[in-house]
């Protein structure tokens, strides 16, 4: 049997990849430092970890291609908050910065077509109660 050729779209990981450079570019021309792109910290994983000044700034980047679920910044589910929030605090525990100020930053990048538009939210949500690990 053959198959039809069909018109090759970039996969999710493909557009998740290219959303993270351009985030990390971006966060580097706002003067910020790129410590690590995709950390694993446990079983999650962080897509940028910045620093800015004396900040250290957990970033999940997401890329949408259309208006099909709402804007990308509308994804970040309390339950991805929350691994959001323990894998910084392990990360911070396993490199000895548990007196180091953090905050979380999303930054939400749209494609239609060749328009992209990139928003940073900075400090776009905080740890919660029953957030952090004991």
């Amino acid at each position: 049997m053959r198959q039809r050729a069909r018109t090759v779209t970039a996969t999710a990981q493909e557009r998740g990849f290219r959303g993270e450079e351009l985030a990390a570019r971006f966060l580097q021309t706002r003067g910020l430092e790129i410590l690590g792109r995709n950390v694993r910290i446990g079983s999650q994983e962080v897509d940028l970890i910045a620093r800015e000044g004396t900040v250290l700034v957990f970033v999940e980047v997401k890329t949408a291609c259309g208006p099909t679920y709402g804007p990308p910044e509308s994804w970040i589910t309390p339950g991805k908050r929350k691994r959001l929030v323990r894998a910084a605090q392990r990360y911070l525990i396993e490199h000895g910065l548990e007196d180091v100020d953090c905050r979380f930053d999303v930054i939400a990048i749209e494609r239609r077509g060749r328009s992209v538009t990139l928003r940073h939210l900075k400090d776009a949500f905080f740890p919660e109660p029953g957030d952090l690990s004991d």
